[in-house]
């Protein structure tokens, strides 16, 4: 299974990489305005995104338009292999972790746990109509969200990527962690499977 993944994310990233600049552009643009709409687009409090790396969809986008109360954060790699998150602005202080992707330079003791945020926008090499994601294979946002298998949201987990990276249905593995939704340019795919379903 492993070496199957690692050869379906090698395709799929050389997919995500073909897409032109200007379907790049109007994509950032479309799935904005999908993660405004969802149903538990949240008000206030500490959303996630993440620096586009590597073809991924952009968040700027979404980021910019956010309504003040929402503070926008970045991940930072921990040394217990978990993902922390830190408030950044555009102009804010930056540096590179391990894997060469910027992270606000700022201390380990000012980052807030994963438990704090209330949506988390998160990158995907592919994903499945069932909710299943395929991830870069290092397990980050796995580890962080693992107690999202057994409590439900906040911080609501949300899938985003280019429509071109969805596949045919992934088989789960014990680890996975379901997102409550996948938003692309194209669609908004929400999912029941979270412990408490959607708010009416």
């Amino acid at each position: 299974m492993t070496s199957d993944r690692d050869a379906l994310r090698r395709e799929l990233r050389d997919r995500r990489r073909s897409i032109p600049a200007a379907e790049r552009i109007a994509a950032a643009d479309a799935l904005a305005a999908r993660l405004f709409a969802l149903p538990f687009a949240p008000q206030s409090g500490y959303v996630a995104g993440y620096w586009s790396m590597q073809g991924e969809i952009g968040l700027h986008s979404w980021q910019v338009r956010l309504p003040e109360p929402l503070i926008y954060c970045l991940p930072v790699l921990h040394e217990d292999k978990c993902l922390r998150f830190a408030p950044w602005r555009p102009g804010d202080a930056l540096v590179t972790n391990r894997y060469g992707i910027p992270e606000p330079d700022v201390a380990p003791s000012s980052t807030l746990d994963a438990a704090e945020m209330t949506l988390v926008a998160m990158p995907l090499v592919g994903f499945d109509a069932h909710g299943q994601r395929l991830g870069m294979g290092g397990g980050w946002y796995d580890r962080s969200f693992a107690f999202r298998q057994s409590q439900s949201a906040p911080p609501w987990l949300v899938g985003v990527g280019f429509s071109a990276q969805r596949i045919e249905p992934l088989a789960a593995e014990a680890w996975d962690v379901r997102v409550d939704a996948i938003c692309t340019e194209r669609d908004t795919l929400l999912f029941a499977h979270s412990p408490v379903g959607f708010p009416a």
